[in-house]
């Protein structure tokens, strides 16, 4: 079984993110007590670290998160995930850009399968990591290889980075909310993290 894989670039973006969600004092109350070292408080600690273990530190943090707030730490995540959106847009490559630009171009009705395939490059280290699927008038957005539930384990889907990248990317799209629902979970034994999308429901 290979090791997960995490971008650096994007857990750089995740820890600032964290950082002005949480203030630098709760950032480094968290770590203390999660006994996580006070550096990882610092974005530019994970500037060129080794995928895997970007991914390690990934889980680690969010796992850190969830019981620091208990049951808050959904809605932290989840702002934590949308506020993260446009840090990829802006980190994005030539390519990644001008597939931006021609997504406001397609018809509202179609942005939504291609805004999510933009994600789902933008998130994976590898083509494959994350997919996405038509089911009837829903999308299914599948992460393969979902860092944040690395070696944890929850009786619940735990993902809610990615559930609020996932708002995000599509309400940019489409100036719409969407229902996001985590329906699979790694973190729970299942084999992928799958979320469902239906359209025209705010969640």
């Amino acid at each position: 079984m290979s090791e997960t894989r995490f971008s650096s670039r994007i857990l750089h973006r995740f820890v600032e993110t964290v950082a002005l969600e949480l203030g630098a004092d709760q950032f480094h109350a968290m770590l203390a007590i999660s006994k996580l070292p006070p550096e990882w408080a610092k974005p530019e600690t994970f500037m060129r670290m080794d995928p895997t273990e970007s991914a390690k530190i990934y889980a680690s943090l969010q796992a850190a998160l969830r019981t620091y707030y208990g049951r808050g730490a959904r809605g932290v995540l989840l702002r934590v995930g949308q506020r993260l959106w446009d840090l990829l847009l802006e980190d994005a490559a030539l390519v990644g850009k001008a597939q931006a630009a021609l997504i406001k171009r397609l018809p509202l009705t179609i942005r939504g399968k291609s805004t999510l395939e933009l994600l789902a490059r933008s998130i994976g280290t590898q083509s494959g990591d994350v997919t996405v699927h038509t089911l009837d008038l829903d999308l299914l957005f599948v992460d393969h290889v979902s860092p944040a539930a690395r070696d944890h384990y929850s009786s619940h889907p735990i993902c809610f980075v990615t559930q609020g990248l996932i708002r995000a990317s599509l309400f940019w799209a489409t100036g719409q909310e969407f229902d996001v629902e985590e329906t699979s979970c790694r973190a729970m034994g299942q084999k992928t993290c799958e979320f469902k999308i239906i359209p025209g429901r705010a969640a």
